[in-house]
């Protein structure tokens, strides 16, 4: 069994003082669960999804993108008018929209959004999907492209004068004074495991996200972005954003037969190819590194931590996000402190059951994780939560965890 950490009241120097919450704004009630065929945006469940956001306390939704996606611009746009402190995260792929275009774009969004916009921008992971817009340039220059393009992004946004710019990958002349953002430059994330993702996100990102992976595993990652920053002379670190897939219940125990049911049909969803972009997951090993740190960990072990499965990152080819955080909300609380605890600041947590979940996280997980922090804050010391709910750490926990299992 996983030894329980030894627990003290004192805040660790690497947990971050406040989190801010995101998640993915779907467009229609299709789920890995229940997948149903659609191509299209059901409205009213959007309006709904969005709203619902906005009123379980989420600061953020990030509006996804994909070749056979609807555009992420539009949504954002969408979500910008029907939620007023919600703020957008546009998924911007360089390949599709110079960047001139794209400051232009964000640009927009933010003055509708009275400052509200944020991209990320996604380089590519698959040479095949990347293809199916007619992008292909190999994996490493596509993070030089990206570095390029943060470049030119913000002299778009700050430059009080038209500007020329040769680079490797874009040629202009006297573009310019381009459209101003809001207030001020928009925050720019980017992600991957790459060499190249991480000297691109080091020394430029504001943001650098990561999927859930046990603790030490992701500190480490933290501090390696981190260096990489301080080497580039910045004294601003990037924020650091870290995503889950929470099964939560009332208790561990009826979290834990919840999430083998779930398991079983997300295997079969993406065995069939049922659930809109599980079409285009690659068979076989998966072309980039994030999905191969997953797998391996899936590899090892099933649990890790507090909370960490895997199991549903095995089933999918970590095709995305995947994996999971599992218990009860206060199980599911005390894993997000842990990794508050280790330096996100950014934490995403989207569900396999899309509405329902997003409704019963701002309800049951968000309160406790911003009421520990408060404590924090007010006394300087840590809360009880983990301490009192330990889950993989004690004995209970790991037999609800195996119970399920074939």
């Amino acid at each position: 069994m996983t030894s329980a950490p030894a627990f003290d009241q004192k805040i660790p120097e690497t947990a971050s003082p406040v989190v801010e919450f995101i998640s993915l704004s779907h467009l229609n009630p299709s789920t890995e669960l229940n997948p149903v065929p659609s191509r299209g945006i059901d409205l009213a469940y959007f309006r709904t999804y969005v709203r619902s956001l906005e009123e379980g306390g989420y600061d953020y939704t990030l509006l996804p993108y994909g070749s056979n996606s609807a555009d992420s611009f539009v949504t954002a746009a969408a979500v910008g008018q029907l939620t007023e402190h919600l703020r957008p995260i546009v998924a911007l792929r360089p390949n599709t929209t110079i960047p001139q275009v794209g400051a232009q774009k964000l640009a927009t969004l933010d003055q509708l959004t009275e400052g509200r916009a944020v991209v990320h921008l996604i380089s590519g992971g698959s040479d095949a999907e990347q293809a199916r817009h007619g992008d292909y340039l190999p994996k490493d220059r596509r993070y030089a492209r990206t570095s390029e393009y943060i470049d030119v992004l913000r002299r778009a946004w700050t430059e009080p004068a038209p500007f020329s710019h040769e680079g490797e990958f874009y040629k202009f002349d006297d573009f310019g004074p381009g459209f101003a953002p809001y207030a001020g430059p928009i925050p720019i994330s980017i992600g991957g495991q790459s060499d190249e993702a991480f000297q691109v996100g080091g020394e430029k990102a504001d943001i650098f996200s990561f999927w859930g992976e046990p603790l030490d595993d992701l500190r480490a990652e933290i501090e390696r972005v981190h260096a990489i920053a301080g080497a580039a002379g910045r004294t601003t670190l990037p924020r650091i954003w870290v995503t889950f897939r929470p099964i939560i219940a009332k208790t561990d125990e009826l979290a834990w037969q919840k999430a083998h049911e779930y398991v079983a049909k997300i295997a079969d969803t993406f065995a069939k190819s049922a659930y809109g972009k599980q079409s285009l997951v690659q068979k076989g090993s998966p072309q980039n590194v994030g999905s191969q740190r997953a797998l391996s960990f899936a590899e090892k072990a099933d649990l890790y931590d507090r909370a960490l499965w895997t199991r549903t990152a095995a089933v999918t080819n970590a095709g995305g996000a995947s994996t999971a955080l599992v218990g009860s909300p206060e199980t599911v609380a005390a894993a997000i402190l842990d990794y508050v605890d280790r330096g996100a600041d950014l934490v995403s947590i989207r569900g396999y059951d899309t509405l329902a979940d997003a409704v019963d996280y701002g309800k049951h997980v968000l309160p406790l994780v911003r009421q520990e922090l408060a404590h924090r804050a007010a006394t300087g010391t840590r809360g009880t939560l983990q301490a009192e709910h330990l889950g993989n750490y004690a004995e209970p926990y790991r037999r609800y965890a195996t119970a399920g299992q074939a």
